[in-house]
């Protein structure tokens, strides 16, 4: 068990936000949050082989559209794990992140510090995705498990406060909360789908924090916002596409998420959250999973999808998924027929060539 201390969660916030391709929360409120959690107790984390097999570990994300900039208040995230925790019945022993990305990556901390749980250098994938059911560790392929959520969001103040504990089908409970998150205002908090570690050692991307703790360590060696990319996609196995500046952004929030386009030069990004395509000309060059990342070309800085604005100077990058850490999520075809329906291109056929 290792006790986090702030050199930890810098970096790891700089390596979740290149993980996250796009998604995976704001790096700032990464750092507010991992802020939070060291002035208020000790967060710790501990290995997967630490916890005995039929350890309980409970899953935390926050679940909303990254551009509406709300994010749950603090104490959501606790309060979210309490609710799960009185429901059950059971003794949590461990807490793991749903996804890595600048907010997601360090999510589970504030629990830790304040319930004394360590967090599992684990996440349910190792990148940021748009679903709940791509996080569900391939639980989404058993049409029998009965899903597990509770969920915290809103404000009083203006009469959108929301406390959710439900339980069934995954596909259900999935969109019961992404429609409290839009509801609530734009982002709630979430615990949900307690396994045994037995599963999670099978199904998650294991190691995955300590992954981007090395990657913002890389990062923050480079000199330059150049020398940060070049390093990053070195320590990753993956490339610089292009630097360029951004010429159009187009966003709109839909179902609760952000969907749109990027165009830099001759080069096209669709995004549902996450940056789903990459295309010269028409040529594809990337497909989600397949992790493409911008960055500001002169800090090095990572820039969300929520975050690009024309006119910036932005560098791709883009990391082969055979180079990531992912979970079972990534390895169900269904899931990625509703990317096509999102942002009308074809997936499957890059990730899944046998299903054509």
């Amino acid at each position: 068990m290792l006790k986090i201390d702030r050199e930890w969660a810098e970096a790891a916030v700089l390596g979740g936000a290149i993980l996250g391709g796009g998604g995976g929360g704001s790096l700032e409120e990464g750092r507010r949050l991992a802020k939070l959690a060291l002035e208020l107790g000790n967060p710790t984390i501990s290995r997967l082989e630490q916890f005995p097999e039929e350890s309980l570990i409970l899953t935390v994300s926050a679940v909303g559209a990254p551009s509406t900039n709300q994010h749950p208040i603090p104490s959501y995230y606790v309060k979210s794990v309490r609710i799960m925790m009185d429901q059950l019945r059971a003794e949590i022993r461990g807490i793991m992140t749903n996804e890595i990305g600048g907010l997601a990556v360090v999510n589970g901390l504030l629990q830790s510090a304040a319930l004394d749980i360590s967090l599992v250098d684990a996440a349910c994938n190792g990148r940021a995705h748009p679903t709940g059911a791509m996080g569900s560790m391939g639980l989404s392929m058993d049409k029998d498990f009965i899903s597990h959520q509770a969920a915290v969001g809103g404000f009083r103040e203006d009469g959108r406060y929301i406390e959710i504990y439900a339980k069934g089908a995954l596909w259900m409970v999935c969109k019961m909360i992404r429609k409290a998150a839009e509801e609530a205002g734009g982002a709630i908090a979430v615990a949900r789908n307690p396994v045994p570690a037995r599963y999670v050692r099978e199904n998650a991307a294991v190691g995955v924090l300590s992954q981007a703790v090395r990657i913002g360590r890389t990062y923050l060696e480079g000199n330059s916002g150049e020398d940060r990319a070049e390093k990053v996609v070195k320590a990753l196995n993956g490339a610089i596409i292009v630097q360029g500046k951004v010429d159009s952004v187009e966003l709109v929030l839909q179902g609760g998420f952000d969907v749109g386009e990027v165009k830099v030069g001759e080069f096209e990004l669709t995004f549902w959250n996450e940056y789903m395509t990459l295309e010269r000309e028409g040529e594809r060059l990337a497909t989600f999973p397949d992790l493409i990342m911008t960055m500001q070309a002169k800090s090095g800085r990572p820039i969300t999808t929520a975050e690009i604005q024309k006119d910036q100077e932005a560098v791709i990058i883009m990391v082969p998924r055979e180079n990531l850490k992912l979970g079972a999520g990534m390895r169900d075809p269904e899931l990625f027929r509703e990317v096509e329906e999102v942002i009308g291109k074809d997936i499957v056929k890059y990730v899944f060539p046998e299903e054509r």
